[in-house]
């Protein structure tokens, strides 16, 4: 049997004469740049995301960059985030001449550990002034601990850039008021950033992303920072970029947008199937596998939210890279998120990025692995690839 790790062509059957229509529609209009139907997306999607404000970017790496850029981030600032991410969430602060500052994880979600940024936050010295923004990624379509993060960045005056490429819809509980008051990513900080790309929960037909924010001011400033920083055009004050997102991926992502509550519905029982596969085949209690936790699913109001969205499903085994090999020599598709952290990616060599002790990042980074999750992977599909796992460990 073939069980890739994601299947498009299965999400586009249903909506390919939809998608056909609107993105002739887009051609038919010659409105080619922004234009309605970005503004439409822009408007749906934050309204999705509990934003005031949604600004259509031309990638979730652009979101970051353009995000940084109206914080007033440069040469010589930090910005304080993850060792455990994808290469954007670091290459975005180095692009403006900024560096990184990393936290090791938290070994359960795989997300910055809330007590070791305090560690980095409550340092003293010329380090911790010069941080300007603190960067959580909400990995794995779980959210970071914001109700954590969220005092501190307070606390010391920093404000918080969402890295919410993996998490849209994605929501977590907060302490309101002696109650519980549920977030969705991209509501929680300065501003939100989401990607677009094709194998997100929330994919488009090329690259594309999007930014929420509440605050106008900001929101002004990162609409004119994605049109090269005119404003009025041909008139900069400012120094921008060329991220604007085409209406064509805005068309067919606004119509994407209405399955997405099912689409996350869908991963969530796949997730469930495979927990109770996995428990019956007594990998884990035996401890070969460790399952991945949704940590919100407890909380008063889960059941009306989307707790965890499983953008990636992904376990722990001790022998990971061999299982890698041998589930593809049984044709199932995964991958490793992420098989080096950031602090050792070789384009920091030299700058001592190499003294860091980040072990958490380090052991997820020889033990994770993501198997197939997509909404429309068959319960057979989820059988085969159990049963292949366990004969592993046979």
């Amino acid at each position: 049997m073939n069980v890739p790790l994601l299947d498009l062509k299965a999400q586009l059957a249903p909506l390919r004469d939809e998608i056909l229509a609107a993105v002739t529609e887009v051609i038919d209009s010659t409105r080619y740049i922004l234009g309605p139907k970005v503004e439409e997306l822009e408007a749906h999607l934050a309204a999705y995301s509990d934003a005031r404000y949604g600004i259509g970017v031309s990638s979730g790496t652009d979101a970051l960059l353009a995000s940084l850029m109206a914080l007033g981030v440069g040469p010589g600032d930090l910005v304080l985030t993850t060792t455990f991410s994808f290469f954007a969430t670091m290459g975005s602060i180095l692009r403006l001449g900024a560096k990184p500052v990393f936290a090791d994880i938290d070994p359960v979600t795989y997300n910055i550990s809330p007590t070791h940024l305090e560690e980095i936050l409550a340092g003293s010295g010329e380090t911790t002034d010069r941080i300007k923004a603190v960067m959580p990624v909400h990995l794995y379509g779980q959210c970071a601990d914001m109700a954590k993060i969220i005092p501190l960045a307070e606390k010391y005056g920093v404000p918080i850039v969402e890295d919410a490429a993996q998490a849209i819809g994605a929501s977590c509980p907060l302490a309101v008021n002696g109650g519980v008051e549920w977030k969705r990513a991209g509501s929680m900080g300065a501003a939100g950033c989401f990607s677009f790309f094709p194998s997100k929960n929330l994919g488009g037909i090329g690259d594309g992303g999007m930014i929420t924010c509440n605050d106008q001011e900001l929101a002004e400033k990162i609409r004119i920072i994605r049109v090269h920083g005119g404003a009025p055009k041909y008139y900069h004050a400012v120094m921008g970029g060329n991220f604007r997102l085409d209406p064509i991926q805005a068309a067919v992502l606004d119509i994407k947008l209405k399955h997405l509550p099912s689409w996350h519905r869908a991963r969530r029982s796949n997730a469930d199937l495979y927990n109770r596969l996995f428990t019956e085949k007594g990998l884990v209690d035996s401890g070969e596998v460790v399952l991945p936790v949704s940590v919100y699913r407890d909380f008063a109001g889960a059941e009306e939210r989307d707790f965890h969205i499983y953008n990636q499903y992904v376990i722990r085994v001790k022998e990971r890279d061999r299982l890698l090999r041998f589930l593809g020599e049984k044709d199932i598709g995964t991958e490793i998120y992420y098989p080096v952290p950031l602090h050792r990616q070789k384009c920091l060599a030299g700058l001592g990025y190499e003294k860091i002790t980040l072990p958490e990042a380090d052991k997820a980074a020889r033990e994770t692995l993501a198997l197939p999750i997509y909404p429309e992977l068959q319960d057979e599909m989820q059988m085969y690839v159990v049963e292949k796992i366990a004969q592993f460990f046979q």
